[in-house]
């Protein structure tokens, strides 16, 4: 598949998990989608991400969750639902709330607001 290609397959998902969430009773809005390769390496440097951020490939994207009383919910376990479902979506979706920090990328966190696709 090519990338663009992969990269539609993603946007198509994104909307289905947008839908998703509206369905439950939330409100999502978008956090950051497209990071530049230089903010990709910024954020490395800081520890806050990785170099090879799919994000840098559009396929990649944070989604802020809105309850339905307007309030933001910035907790991992608040997109547990939702990172079901995204997975259940593609086999090649992963869900950033199923991160652990490992030997290859230490200072990875538990991550619930990030949506991605790996190529």
């Amino acid at each position: 598949m090519k990338l663009w290609e992969k990269q539609a397959l993603f946007a198509q998902n994104v909307a289905l998990l947008l839908q998703y969430i509206q369905s439950k009773g939330y409100h999502a809005t978008f956090g950051e989608a497209f990071r530049t390769a230089e903010q990709a390496k910024l954020n490395a440097q800081k520890g806050i991400g990785i170099v090879d951020s799919l994000h840098c490939q559009r396929l990649a994207i944070d989604l802020n969750l809105i309850n339905d009383e307007g309030i933001y919910l910035p907790d991992s376990h608040d997109y547990a639902l939702f990172g079901s479902y995204w997975k259940s979506l593609d086999k090649a979706n992963e869900w950033g709330g199923d991160w652990k920090p490992s030997t290859l990328h230490p200072h990875q966190n538990v991550d619930g607001n990030h949506f991605q696709m790996v190529p």
